[in-house]
């Protein structure tokens, strides 16, 4: 055979180029017959029209770069075949890595968040802080907010009495049984939520005042007062106004001869009185405190302020904080087991 009837390299590689596509073909067919219109579906199915020429190797298909596998392919024989089930090979183990289309993004980046929330140990400290339910953590959220819960009472109390603290306690029993030592008291500022009997700027009823008019607290006529006079280094008096005097009035006449044993004025301490003032009692004291030598006549400005409602028991808490009280004793008064004797003095509250 002559070198020019030899078939060149080129119309080789053109027969064998010819041969796959005809193979191809074939194995596309199903190896016999299906029909073009059959073919034409499959291709509008896969989303348009089959590509007239073979991807250039290396290449993917774009429906396959977008992460669906070609349903076209998945029927081919051969090399598509392959590309198919390897492809969907792919899909299965990258489920976990690569969200498929139609798959909420920020869902997964949700999840991300939380997945390195929960391995956060500040997070994860204040989650346990917030709803442990046993252990250290959950007894100091409840102390806190126990306190937290306190305060805001009491500023709220504040804001009421218009005093601080609002609230006192009652150390000794010269006012019983109208107030019980380890009552707690609440106290409103000279002149707040005065009553209308009240004709003064300290907001207090006397007495006097209050028989006249029927105006009563904690058990008796006229207003209970919390003073404190010059010099005096211990707690704050609560006793009750009984009358109203001005300076250089000899107020002998007016006292209740059941608390002074006096005769007249000059062997009455403090009278005539030395200034404008209240003269006060506590109501299980057997003396008034100017004739007992306890105040001078209150003037106004030692006024701390008026008592306005009593919680029995609860000034304990206070009075077994400072020392002021032990806490078998405090007991013991509580349940009524033991009383202590009363005091001959007067009522001090912290």
């Amino acid at each position: 055979m002559d070198e020019g009837d030899r078939p060149t390299d080129g119309d080789e590689s053109a027969d064998r180029d010819e041969r796959n596509r005809s193979e191809s073909a074939t194995a596309h067919d199903g190896g016999g017959g299906v029909s073009d219109e059959l073919e034409d579906e499959a291709s509008d199915g896969a989303g348009g029209d089959a590509p007239d020429t073979e991807p250039e190797p290396g290449s993917r298909p774009e429906a396959e770069q977008s992460g669906e596998p070609d349903r076209a392919d998945a029927h081919d024989g051969a090399s598509h075949g392959a590309d198919a089930h390897d492809g969907a090979s792919h899909g299965a183990d990258s489920h976990d890595e690569a969200p498929r289309d139609g798959e909420d993004i920020a869902t997964k980046a949700g999840l991300g968040s939380t997945r390195s929330s929960d391995s956060d140990p500040d997070e994860s400290f204040l989650y346990r802080f917030r709803h442990d339910r046993e252990g250290a953590l959950m007894w100091i959220r409840e102390m806190l907010s126990s306190v937290a819960v306190v305060l805001l009472v009491g500023l709220l109390l504040f804001g009421v009495s218009g005093v601080w603290p609002p609230m006192v306690a009652v150390e000794s029993g010269s006012m019983e049984p109208n107030m019980q030592v380890g009552d707690l008291v609440f106290v409103t500022e000279p002149g707040r939520l005065a009553p209308d009997a009240a004709e003064n700027g300290v907001g207090v009823v006397t007495h006097e005042v209050g028989q006249e008019v029927d105006y009563r607290t904690f058990g008796s006529y006229g207003s209970v007062m919390i003073y404190t006079p010059p010099g005096r280094t211990g707690s704050p008096i609560i006793h009750r106004a009984r009358f109203h005097v001005t300076e250089g009035e000899n107020w002998y006449d007016r006292a209740d001869d059941r608390y002074h044993n006096a005769v007249d004025c000059e062997s009455l301490a403090n009278c005539p009185a030395p200034h404008d003032g209240y003269i006060t009692l506590g109501d299980n004291n057997g003396a008034y405190d100017q004739a007992s030598g306890l105040s001078p006549p209150v003037r106004a400005e030692w006024v701390n302020g008026v008592a306005r409602v009593r919680v029995p028991y609860l000034g304990y808490i206070r009075l077994v904080a400072t020392g002021q009280v032990e806490l078998n004793e405090a007991i013991a008064r509580t349940v009524g087991s033991s009383l202590s004797p009363a005091s001959s003095g007067f009522s001090a509250a912290g």
